[in-house]
């Protein structure tokens, strides 16, 4: 059977789900995450829903359907709280067990359902013996961003959120819940600390700041999380589920930050923002779930996943943000490729300060992925705010025999788009667009050496250009 190709996001361009948990139950995968709206402004106002795919292709993605509304739960009725990022686990009893954070709510809510996909009812809250909810308690830390792992009728429960100069929050916790998944049989002990309490512990720079999630790989623990440098997700590993665990590295930057096979280290190749996610083995590979930041805003995030290897030493090597992730490989170079697919957003201005001076973490002068419409309606998207100097990367291709490149752009001025297979590489050619208020093509003979290569197309001109699509012939 001939399979179709995958893109990064490799869910549809109008979908915006971040904080993707993604699970392998009976043959499938399934990601859980929080659901942001297009052009929304604040974090995952919209209900849960869930996507799978076959474990035999990661192109192909069906949509579950909501699967957990936000008004099910008792604390928000009206609706007026949002669903912040869950996580999933199969109990003892072999049902599937959501936990989740209302914005608002300081507890862990718990909802649950006998198949993967819901639809999931409301179970209760995480509390300790004597109903005291956790969170609550004094001495308790906020409880946020949860993750849950159930091995031996037990339930580890990870939780956190701690700013970087926030000495109030230790870093993250773990608690072990009984089998009724909501009551705490060992009370919170911190697995990873915050910035504040990072010194001496060998994750110096790379403290807690959120999204914990936690998976076991033949006898080691891996938790995975976003460091105070925001925009990567790191690891660290432990024989014990519930301490002794140690700083491993940087898994991914949804900046290419630390990356310097391509570009400098220090160079940010995108947006950056956020991240959360966590890795997967899907047969014989692994992969890492993250996401990536649209719209030019914190709150227009959409999932993609790349392919990792864990060394037999047990270590991840940091991998680079693609266009191609979830096709184990190069894309054809050949056809018409949406220009929502790119995985390189960047201008001569764009500096590794950005990252760290601004919240949310996104320049005016950088492109950006957007859309026409509204939240929900089912449109491709597109590059949009090219300004003079930006350029747009699309990695990795198969090329062989290129010798045609056709784009389709709107323009408010004129200019070209020099061609390259090096962000800071010579030109190999350009393609000359002009002034258009609507979708226009434009096409020049160049050639492509054979190879597997990036493509980058550089503006060079007036006014704010747009992206649609480019053809390899």
């Amino acid at each position: 059977m001939s399979l179709k190709q995958g893109f990064n996001p490799y869910l549809p361009s109008w979908e915006y789900i971040p904080d993707g948990e993604p699970y392998l139950f009976g043959g499938r995968v399934y990601v859980y995450g929080s659901h942001d709206a297009f052009n929304g402004d604040t974090y995952c106002p919209n209900d849960y829903v869930c996507w799978s795919a076959s474990q035999d292709d990661l192109s192909s993605w069906y949509y579950e359907g909501v699967i957990y509304k936000k008004t099910d739960d008792p604390f928000n009725h009206n609706g007026d709280m949002c669903l912040y990022a869950p996580d999933v686990t199969r109990g003892p009893d072999g049902r599937y067990y959501l936990y989740y954070v209302l914005n608002k709510v300081d507890v862990v809510s718990v909802a649950v359902c006998d198949s993967p996909a819901g639809k999931f009812t409301f179970h209760g809250y995480v509390s300790y013996p004597d109903g005291t909810k956790l969170g609550r308690r004094n001495g308790d830390q906020p409880q946020f961003d949860p993750a849950v792992l159930t091995e031996d009728k037990k339930t580890y429960l990870y939780t956190g959120f701690c700013w970087p100069d926030d000495k109030t929050r230790t870093g993250a916790t773990v608690v072990v819940l009984d089998q009724d998944m909501l009551t705490v049989l060992e009370d919170p002990v911190t697995v990873i600390p915050s910035n504040p309490y990072s010194k001496g512990t060998g994750f110096e720079g790379f403290g807690f700041f959120e999204a914990p999630s936690i998976r076991k790989h033949n006898e080691t623990y891996y938790l995975i999380y976003s460091s105070v440098a925001r925009n990567e997700l790191c690891y660290a590993t432990s024989k014990s589920p519930t301490k002794d665990f140690v700083y491993g590295g940087v898994i991914i930057s949804n900046a290419d930050m630390n990356i310097d096979t391509y570009k400098p280290a220090d160079k940010p190749m995108n947006c950056g923002g956020n991240n959360h996610g966590s890795i997967i083995q899907i047969k014989d590979k692994w992969y890492v779930f993250y996401h990536r930041h649209t719209n030019g805003s914190e709150y227009s995030r959409q999932e993609c996943l790349e392919p990792i290897v864990i060394r037999s030493d047990g270590s991840i090597q940091q991998v680079e943000m693609t266009s191609c992730g979830p096709n184990n490989g190069p894309l054809a170079g050949k056809g018409e490729y949406p220009a929502y697919i790119t995985c390189n957003l960047f201008c001569p201005e764009h500096t590794s300060q950005m990252l760290n001076i601004h919240w949310p973490l996104h320049d005016p002068r950088l492109p950006k992925i957007t859309q026409d419409g509204n939240d929900g309606d089912e449109t491709s998207g597109f590059v949009t705010n090219i300004l003079n100097n930006s350029g747009i990367g699309f990695k990795y291709f198969n090329c062989k025999g290129i010798t045609k490149i056709k784009i389709k752009t709107r323009n408010s001025g004129k200019g070209m788009f020099e061609v390259k297979i090096h962000w800071d590489g010579d030109s190999l050619g350009s393609i000359k667009i002009d002034n258009s208020d609507t979708w226009e093509e434009n096409s020049s003979c160049l050639s492509i050496p054979d190879g597997i290569h990036a493509l980058y197309f550089l503006y060079k001109g007036t006014g704010i250009a747009e992206l649609a699509s480019f053809t390899l012939e």
